[in-house]
């Protein structure tokens, strides 16, 4: 069986600089990813070429055994589920959640003149239930709080039945209480039977839910080291790829770190 998703000797140059450099990895059908390391490592650069919408400067990405390029990505693109801040951004402030969920299905941000079933917003509903937003689901957007923005944008980066979920910072600037509820809900997603490959970029190892099976640590656009979460996500490796010496714990599933 051919990887989910696949890189080979992967690189991507903007405005003259090197943000991916020479990066081969693949992503299997059973397995769900964390992207760890500095900024400015290549991290989100990685995550857009895995959700096709970006393209390598050199090299080949074959998603869902498609290769960038030699598709349309518009056809791709409803296989995948993808939620990050800078899409939020795209979402009309005044649409309201459910609107928000249920328009994943035409991927477009805003409710306009296309038709959907009823189903659909059944569909919709069910999803913010699942993501604990039903009773959010007639706010308008521009209302919520930065954390129940995040979790409507993975509600609605599911609505499709994705083959692949890509989180970019799912977690970033929410407060401890919003953080341990959505790492929880991901944690559980994570370990259902019936999810999908699941890749997420973080720059906190507390923000790695439970269920996650691996790890990519990249540093100056290069592949650092790559494999199961629990040997990668160690006290040397962190200490190496940051540059600064890292404690690295593990307790009930989960991880964290500090500095020495």
């Amino acid at each position: 069986m051919s990887s989910v998703v696949q890189f080979h000797n992967v690189s991507v140059v903007r405005d003259g600089k090197l943000i991916v450099d020479d990066v081969s990895w693949a992503v299997e059908h059973d397995e769900r990813w964390v992207v760890i390391g500095p900024n400015g490592a290549g991290k989100t650069t990685l995550l857009l070429l895995a959700a096709a919408y970006e393209h390598p400067t050199d090299g080949v990405v074959t998603i869902l055994g498609e290769h960038l390029g030699d598709e349309d990505v518009f056809s791709l693109r409803p296989r995948l589920g993808f939620a990050s801040t800078a899409m939020a951004r795209q979402i009309p402030p005044t649409e309201i959640v459910v609107n928000v969920v249920m328009t994943a299905a035409w991927a477009v941000t805003g409710r306009w003149n296309e038709k959907y079933d009823a189903v659909d917003e059944e569909r919709a509903r069910r999803v913010l239930s699942e993501w604990k937003l039903d009773q959010l689901a007639d706010r308008k957007f521009g209302t919520l709080s930065d954390g129940e923005q995040k979790r409507t944008m993975i509600a609605r980066a599911v609505m499709t039945d994705p083959e692949i979920l890509l989180l970019d910072e799912p977690a970033a600037s929410l407060d401890l209480g919003s953080r341990e509820e959505l790492v929880r809900l991901l944690g559980e997603f994570a370990n259902s039977p019936t999810a999908p490959v699941m890749i997420m970029v973080t720059h906190h190892l507390e923000e790695i839910p439970p269920g996650f099976t691996h790890a990519l640590v990249v540093t100056n656009g290069r592949v650092h080291s790559a494999g199961p979460i629990g040997s990668t996500l160690d006290s040397e490796t962190l200490s190496s790829a940051f540059g600064t010496p890292i404690t690295v714990s593990r307790f009930a599933g989960r991880f964290s770190a500090r500095g020495d």
